[in-house]
């Protein structure tokens, strides 16, 4: 068995644990809604359609959609938000095959019912529901594969799955992660569809002990999935690299829980672990929760749910301080670090010592020939595409940019960051929205176009800290040897190692922890 192979596998009892106990969560709830609510709207038309009506239209929303709109809503990341549209996404199968399951029911057998002195509540439990039941069970199948399906989106929401996998093995190409995840989780739908199945046929043809053992085997997959999650947590185990200050002994941390946060690509991979190696070193306890959207990750350490994350000043300045005017790298950090603070209590450390800005890019083969040097020069293409990340085209840069170079007939192409690299290599649009420190740019012989009129903001790395992490003195204190010290270099080559060479992020940050000055000894437990 491989390295990597074998790496997916020690990672699955805790990731199919905390999938498995997402899904049973959220069926349990959907069934505890749907399956009452179908009844009553068997019984009364009126409430039919307004109560099929929701359920179907919750199906229209994206469930990617769907689960990033908990958040805000709950005000919180992780397992509930998850949970809650999980449980919205179940309903409308289960609750539309119970009202059909018992509008089904002749109604010959109801009056035979009701003859025989049975109440209306004797003749649902004794007789209705009894029929209804394979058509309800089938509901609930479908219910199931939707939801085992759906939970690996609940990642970049901070809850873990079965999407850790896909999500993070994207960013990485690494693509055994990527099948790996895919293949448990179609395994684990098959595994709960079959179980279902039987149930349901023992059901239809009353053999009851056949619905007993599969009723028995899915309370029992469910249980012995999920037993990880129950079990008394233990620490994160060290990282590849992780290691003590070499310029003196840490500061203790022994005993301090600390959560660690990342956004979904391959440099905050790489930060978080070297972040985490630095904590565990100083005696901490960490956890990382990595794959978390930009809005999400900020939202989360604020609210104190993690402790802290690194992100970029020119992200902070347009994305979450709506900022569109022009500023310094200088002016701007400093501007950063004061809004933080005062707004929201966030400490800003300081700087890491390196920048990952977005900046344009094409193939050199591509520039040569049609004179390109700046993004202005873009307008000689014809039919010019821009591929890039979705939240590019969202953010304000793109339409500073847009407006300062007359790309607005430009048709733009969002796409993973994984692809948008081997795009313009291989022709597939003309130019990316790059990001700088990105080892993939010279690997594929790109250059970036320079930027004349300022409209992409500077991105510098900081280290920011949620307000309860920014009082604690032994923890910024662990944490102050990494500001400056990671120069542009370095971060290239540690993101390049991931990208190009198949590393793992704790890989590349043993390398960055050994570039920088950080010694190899593990973490002390």
């Amino acid at each position: 068995m491989s390295a990597n192979l074998a790496e997916q596998f020690s990672r699955l009892p805790d990731l199919l644990a905390a999938h498995m106990l997402l899904v049973a969560a959220a069926l349990a709830a959907g069934a505890a809604i749907s399956l009452p609510l179908g009844i009553l709207c068997a019984r009364s038309p009126r409430l039919r359609g307004p109560a099929v009506g929701f359920a179907s239209t919750i199906q229209t929303v994206p469930a990617l959609a769907l689960l990033a709109l908990m958040v805000p809503l709950v005000g919180r990341i992780g397992f509930l938000p998850a949970f809650l549209a999980l449980t919205l996404y179940s309903m409308l199968p289960m609750l539309r095959n119970a009202v059909v399951g018992l509008a089904g029911v002749d109604g010959a057998v109801r009056e035979a019912a009701r003859a025989v002195g049975m109440t209306p509540a004797q003749s649902l439990w004794k007789v209705e529901l009894p029929l209804a039941a394979p058509v309800i069970l089938a509901g609930v199948r479908t219910a199931t594969v939707w939801v085992v399906g759906m939970a690996t989106l609940a990642t970049p929401v901070g809850a873990s799955s079965l999407g850790n996998y896909i999500f993070s093995g994207l960013q990485t190409r690494n693509w055994t992660a990527v099948l790996f995840g895919c293949v448990a989780s179609a395994l684990l739908a098959l595994a709960l569809d079959q179980l279902l199945r039987a149930l349901e046929s023992g059901v239809a043809r009353r053999r009851p002990a056949r619905a007993a053992g599969a009723a028995a085997g899915f309370a029992a997959l469910i249980l012995a999935a999920i037993a990880p999650a129950l079990l008394p947590a233990s620490s994160s185990a060290p990282a590849a690299g992780h290691a003590a200050v070499a310029s003196g002994p840490a500061p203790s941390l022994a005993g301090r829980r600390v959560t660690v946060g990342g956004k979904p690509f391959t440099e905050q991979y790489v930060l978080a672990h070297l972040i985490a190696g630095v904590l565990e070193d100083a005696g901490a306890q960490v956890r990382l929760r990595e794959d978390l959207g930009s809005t999400i990750a900020f939202d989360a350490l604020i609210r104190d749910e993690i402790d802290l994350y690194v992100d970029y000043t020119g992200t902070i300045w347009a994305s979450v301080m709506n900022r569109d005017d022009a500023a310094g790298r200088d002016a701007m950090a400093v501007r950063v670090a004061a809004w933080l603070l005062d707004q929201h209590g966030v400490t800003d450390l300081g700087r890491l010592g390196f920048e990952n800005a977005y900046g344009f890019a094409v193939t050199r083969a591509a520039a040569q020939e049609n004179s390109l040097a700046s993004v202005a020069d873009l307008n000689r293409l014809d039919g010019l595409s821009i591929g890039g990340d979705p939240e590019f085209f969202g953010r304000p840069e793109w339409i500073a940019a847009r407006d300062a170079y007359g790309l607005q007939a430009t048709r733009t192409r969002p796409m993973d960051s994984t692809f948008m690299y081997g795009a313009v290599r291989d022709g597939a649009v003309d130019a990316i929205t790059a990001y700088t420190t990105d080892g993939r740019i010279d690997a594929f012989d790109l250059v970036l176009l320079a930027d004349p009129a300022g409209a992409l903001p500077p991105y510098d790395a900081i280290l920011l800290l949620s307000p309860a992490a920014g009082a604690d003195r032994a923890l910024t204190d662990a944490l102050r040897p990494l500001l400056g010290a990671i120069p542009p270099g370095a971060m290239r080559r540690a993101n390049a190692m991931v990208d190009l060479e198949g590393e793992s992020p704790e890989a590349a940050a043993a390398f960055l922890a050994s570039e920088i000055g950080i010694s190899g000894e593990p973490a002390a437990p």
